[in-house]
């Protein structure tokens, strides 16, 4: 038996053009998304003192990329995804030069955060999930595995640097820098996009928009292992949401500023990005979906054990192991949705599966606001954590046909006619 590689295969980007501009163009967006994703709470934190508010602004983001997501996924399975994408991007770009401009005013307005995070959440929901439903086509699905880690690796490469540059930037010019510099970076992404071919969906097939989102619905209902994973996903991003914490953590906890702030957002990126990279094995799995619930409920505990540290450096070790566990479960998702949903059900599907990232995400971030303003931080994450775990293994004895999955190959259903099983 040909022995799985330990790192991730890089030759897809020589001999794929298309996806390296999308390469190119993920890791221009993550430094600029990165920077930004900083500079939010921390103004917030700064203009109102409230953890609360925090969690209610990436709540607004959550739901407009939701909303974006249902419409996104019905027009990538219509539209040229081409299309799409670039329009998603221009989009968060102008939205990211308004924060810019807020941010420079005198007396910023807590109501134009709120406002432009819920646009840019809209539009960046259009956006992914377009360029979600591309890759199967532009790599093949033989060589998912190994896209699916060059784009984890790319996202989390810029994800341990940015946040930290967007701390010292906060730190030693303020938050109207970050935006400027995100704004300008996302409009730059367009550069490489453009390069892309034209990518009309096979087999559409025109029907009433909410039609054509019921068939997704049904698509996961009757497939039970992408159902499953699309479940446990939720979990996983539920558990994302600890950053809301970060300032918290950072100015009560720790003992520190903006600077420990942007620590945190890095150790979770660095992290992933060391599993990223040594996850050659991941291919190779006899028992995926087991490997995957078993990462979601020891990240579970991951976000548990924050709680008894006290010192920085404990709790960015934590962060760490968090941040490899969820790109390893992250990967298996990513192989499991995008391999076995046929083409002109991708969009949908890959809208529903990412609205379990902003579902988790805003009600972790809601929670977990409303938890620090009862309990102490470290008390609070302490919590969290525990019940993230107790979720896990309650799914790792439910979700049976998930548990029993071999070679990525999901069982038949009752009922369920074998092509459709298969996903193909």
């Amino acid at each position: 038996m040909k022995k799985s590689p330990i790192f991730v295969d890089f030759s897809l980007l020589r001999l794929n053009p298309h996806f390296r501009s999308i390469f190119i163009a993920r890791m221009i967006s993550v430094f600029a998304f990165g920077i930004l994703m900083v500079a939010v709470p921390v103004q917030i934190h700064q203009l109102t003192g409230s953890t609360l508010q925090v969690g209610a602004a990436m709540a607004l983001d959550g739901i407009g990329m939701f909303a974006g997501l249902m419409c996104g996924g019905v027009l990538a399975d219509r539209m040229d995804r081409r299309r799409l994408i670039l329009l998603g991007r221009t989009s968060c770009g102008l939205g990211f030069l308004a924060l810019a401009l807020n941010g420079f005013m005198t007396n910023p307005s807590v109501t134009a955060l709120y406002v432009v995070s819920t646009w840019d959440g809209f539009f960046s929901g259009i956006g992914i999930t377009s360029l979600m439903a591309s890759i199967p086509v532009i790599v093949g699905r033989e060589n998912l595995p190994a896209a699916g880690a060059l784009s984890m690796l790319t996202v989390r490469f810029g994800a341990v640097l940015s946040p930290l540059l967007g701390g010292l930037i906060i730190t030693a010019a303020g938050v109207n820098w970050n935006y400027l510099l995100a704004g300008i970076g996302t409009l730059a992404t367009l550069i490489p996009l453009t390069r892309l071919p034209s990518l009309k969906p096979q087999n559409a097939e025109p029907s009433h928009p909410l039609r054509s989102l019921m068939e997704g619905f049904e698509f996961l209902w009757q497939n039970k292992v992408v159902g499953a994973v699309v479940a446990v996903g939720t979990l996983q991003t539920l558990l994302s949401a600890v950053r809301v914490l970060y300032p918290s953590l950072a100015e009560d906890g720790y003992g520190g500023g903006a600077f420990e702030v942007g620590l945190m957002y890095s150790a979770v990126p660095l992290g992933a990005m060391l599993g990223a990279f040594t996850s050659g094995w991941v291919g190779g799995l006899s028992r995926p979906g087991a490997m995957m619930l078993a990462c979601v409920t020891a990240s579970s505990l991951a976000i548990a054990s924050l709680g008894a540290f006290t010192h920085l450096a404990y709790g960015l070790a934590a962060l760490v192991v968090l941040g490899y566990l969820g790109s390893i479960a992250s990967l298996l998702q990513f192989t499991l949705v995008q391999g076995q949903t046929p083409d002109h059900l991708l969009g949908r599907v890959n809208s529903l599966w990412n609205a379990q990232d902003v579902v988790g995400d805003s009600l972790g971030a809601l929670g977990l606001g409303a938890l620090a303003r009862a309990l102490a931080p470290l008390m609070a994450v302490a919590w969290f954590g525990a019940g993230a775990a107790a979720a896990g293994l309650l799914m790792c004895v439910g979700f049976g046909s998930l548990r029993r999955l071999s070679g990525g190959k999901p069982e038949q259903a009752e009922g369920e006619p074998a092509e459709q099983a298969a996903g193909s």
